[in-house]
């Protein structure tokens, strides 16, 4: 990886110089409420727009709500198996951050010590947002739109090179759609098992399956008293 930190030629650095040049123009206020929302809001917004998503589902009640909500709870599974699947990485590429190996980067927060290839915060929104894409797909493009705006920020901030935002953008994906099927396979059952509960079937839907109304057309009718025969009335008689 050390071809990838050289300046020159190298259309990574160049783009990481041209990225990060915008901080250098823009004002102060807004370097440092990029900072912030690049370290801290977006995260924080991907959680609020998961949390968004499941109050959605639960609302609505919908016939497969427990599938939506096993989804909705594989994504930030995903999301921290997709981090721990980056601690070896990071030590076996061992790809100093960017501020360490070139001149001029304008560096919009402090303490970045560890290793820089691949970005945690790539990963963690990126999973989130396909995690959120594999169970509802209005809310997932929301949250894909979010990780791509948290990659900017990444390489805006000089912590990150562009292709440490791509292998992040590509690893959260990864785990996501390679684990999905035998994550749903375990987790679809325990969300149905919890939404047949009086209590926590709240979490699963407003109103729990014992509450339901029943549907008009499935009613069975009574049925109808026949009057007595004419010999039923003469022995009552």
């Amino acid at each position: 990886m050390a071809v990838l930190a050289e300046s020159g030629s190298n259309p990574d650095v160049d783009l990481l110089y041209d990225i990060n040049g915008l901080a250098r123009k823009a004002p102060y206020w807004l370097d440092r409420t990029i900072g912030f929302v690049g370290e801290y809001g977006l995260l924080l917004a991907m959680v609020l727009l998961v949390l968004g998503c499941w109050w959605s589902v639960r609302r609505r009640g919908a016939p497969d709500a427990a599938s939506s909500v096993a989804g909705l709870v594989w994504a930030p599974l995903a999301a921290a198996i997709a981090v721990l699947v980056n601690v070896p990485i990071r030590g076996f590429v061992g790809r100093p951050r960017p501020f360490r190996e070139h001149q001029g980067i304008d560096v919009l927060v402090s303490g970045k010590t560890d290793y820089s290839f691949v970005s945690d915060h790539a990963t963690i929104t990126m999973a989130l947002g396909v995690g959120l894409f594999v169970a509802n797909r209005k809310f997932g493009i929301a949250g894909i739109g979010l990780a791509l705006l948290e990659g900017f920020c990444r390489v805006y901030m000089g912590v990150h090179y562009p292709t440490d935002v791509v292998g992040g953008f590509a690893l959260g994906t990864a785990v996501v759609l390679l684990l999905s099927p035998p994550a749903t396979a375990l987790l679809t059952p325990l969300m149905k098992a919890v939404e047949r509960s009086p209590r926590a079937g709240r979490l699963i839907r407003r109103r729990p399956l014992s509450d339901a109304p029943v549907d008009p057309g499935n009613t069975a009718l009574p049925a109808p008293r026949t009057s007595a025969t004419s010999g039923e009335r003469d022995l009552a008689a």
